[in-house]
């Protein structure tokens, strides 16, 4: 690692807009791998072949999040239309939100939202009935505070206190989709991982999105197991860097947990010898910080873990977990481009990233991926 390296200007790079996915890979494991296989040399291959790439005895970790139905359109009474951006539930029916215009929401401010009207011309959904059977015709919100950190807004929801609002989102929100996606046809059940089962996550583990059901059980013949993390996908995965010396960036947290199932089969593997293979960047930073956590708690190098994880991963990071790894094609100057620097090292990062783009690789939430294969890492 040298000085460059920690500056935020030197994971830059020109992306031709015609390289973003607009749209997945039909089938999801048609999309194309670029593998790096040593520190000078790679293979391109088609995610497919994954089963062919790993051993017996590899371990893959995912992370088992569903991306939730989280931008809602609704209004003030009687007033201007707002959109808000759910992000994290705080406490009960209390959730931190990004709102569109924020100033028109002050403290106090209420707003209203109404059930999605379906294609089919169908009542709307049965999740919005009450716990007595009342069906709800719309929710309301208050402003109760405002997030420094985020510019946010934290909103209370006017529900039962035995109703919670994740299953009533299905019937008020919609699945957000990144910025740079403005094009697509996807359905939304395209943007969850065949797997996805833990509601909470704004945003989809893109490097799951390639894995078929198919292509699970090719693995599991092999000889190749797979095991769950839950990380919620949250601001802090995407939130921009914004100062030039990257070790001043401060994540956000992120909900995690790690079951002691999930541990269980992460110490077997490594005791037979087999690989740890962190499938995307928020299974790398659950399996990382919960490590870290038990290392500063003078545990062993991984113990089970549920709460909050701001874990930064850049060059000079000393891996504890993580053998190889799985991953999409990132934005410039991301805390994400950083993480896969801490890997194989930035200058081989951005080697790869122009020899993908002159190979024509989508990059990425709906793009290709990449496989770094623990023979690939730098020291």
């Amino acid at each position: 690692m040298t000085e460059i390296d920690l500056s935020l200007d030197s994971y830059n790079y020109e992306l031709p807009p015609s390289h973003i996915a607009q749209n997945p890979a039909v089938p999801r494991d048609s999309s194309r791998l670029l593998v790096v296989d040593s520190p000078s040399t790679h293979q391109h291959r088609i995610f497919g072949d994954l089963p062919d790439l790993l051993l017996p005895g590899d371990l893959l970790v995912m992370n088992d999040t569903r991306v939730i139905p989280a931008r809602l359109k609704g209004r003030k009474p009687n007033g201007p239309a707002v959109e808000i951006l759910l992000m994290e539930e705080q406490r009960h029916n209390c959730w931190l939100a990004l709102v569109k215009p924020g100033k028109r929401l002050k403290l106090g401010a209420k707003i209203e939202f109404e059930p999605i009207e379906p294609d089919c011309g169908e009542p709307p959904a049965s999740c919005c009935c009450t716990p007595d059977g009342t069906v709800l015709d719309r929710l309301t919100a208050t402003v109760v505070a405002r997030d420094e950190a985020t510019g946010g807004r934290l909103l209370e929801f006017e529900l039962p206190a035995q109703m919670s609002l994740l299953p009533l989102l299905e019937a008020y929100g919609h699945v957000p989709l990144p910025p740079y996606i403005g094009e697509s046809q996807a359905a939304p059940e395209q943007y969850q991982t065949v797997y996805a089962e833990k509601l909470g996550a704004i945003a989809a583990p893109t490097a799951g999105l390639h894995f078929t059901e198919e292509l699970l059980e090719r693995l599991q013949q092999r000889g190749i197991e797979t095991t769950f993390i839950t990380l919620h996908v949250g601001v802090g995965t995407f939130r921009p860097v914004e100062v030039a010396d990257v070790t001043a960036h401060k994540m956000h947290g992120e909900w995690m947990e790690i079951t002691p199932e999930t541990v269980e089969k992460i110490r077997e593997t490594k005791a037979r010898g087999g690989r740890v293979i962190a499938v995307g960047s928020t299974a790398i930073r659950a399996l990382e910080g919960a490590a870290a956590a038990a290392t500063a708690a003078g545990d062993l190098p991984l113990q089970p873990f549920c709460g909050h994880t701001n874990l930064f991963i850049y060059p000079g990071y000393q891996w504890r977990i993580v053998d190889g790894m799985i991953t999409n094609f990132h934005l410039p100057r991301s805390t994400l481009l950083m993480l896969v620097s801490a890997a194989i090292g930035r200058l081989r990062m951005l080697e790869l990233y122009q020899e993908a783009m002159a190979h024509e690789y989508r990059f990425y939430s709906f793009g290709d991926a990449m496989l770094i294969l623990p023979e690939a890492k730098s020291e």
